[in-house]
């Protein structure tokens, strides 16, 4: 199965109240795709890019358990890995520059609107 979505997205604050700004990813490669940032990979990204919204993932998710459980709604969200190279301290702290680790699909992303938002199988 192939997903479509947001891994992070830009000027929101998020659970842990960090802001993640516009292009603090510029430049980022294809890294693993986990369930819940742990174990194994489960899949590939085959397209990374930022644009305005935030950082806009495809993949190919190759774990048949991990795609039930997309296709079933139990992995809605996903999430980023990342190392911090700038921030700024304020009333949250701003991500300015990060290195990306691995993309995750997760139960409940820290960031809210990091949603998988398209779902469709191989042809």
């Amino acid at each position: 199965m192939k997903i479509a979505g947001y891994a992070a997205v830009y000027d929101r604050v998020d659970r842990a109240g960090d802001v993640i700004r516009g292009g603090a990813f510029a430049g980022a490669a294809a890294v693993p795709l986990l369930m819940q940032h742990r174990g194994r990979a489960v899949g590939t990204l085959t397209a990374v890019a930022e644009d305005a919204r935030g950082l806009r993932i495809e993949a190919e998710v190759a774990d048949a358990e991990v795609a039930r459980l997309v296709r079933a709604g139990a992995l809605p969200g996903l999430s980023v890995g990342y190392r911090a190279r700038a921030t700024r301290q304020g009333v949250w702290r701003e991500i300015l520059r990060a290195d990306l680790a691995e993309v995750s699909l997760v139960a409940v992303p820290m960031q809210p609107a990091a949603r998988v938002d398209r779902v469709f199988e191989r042809g």
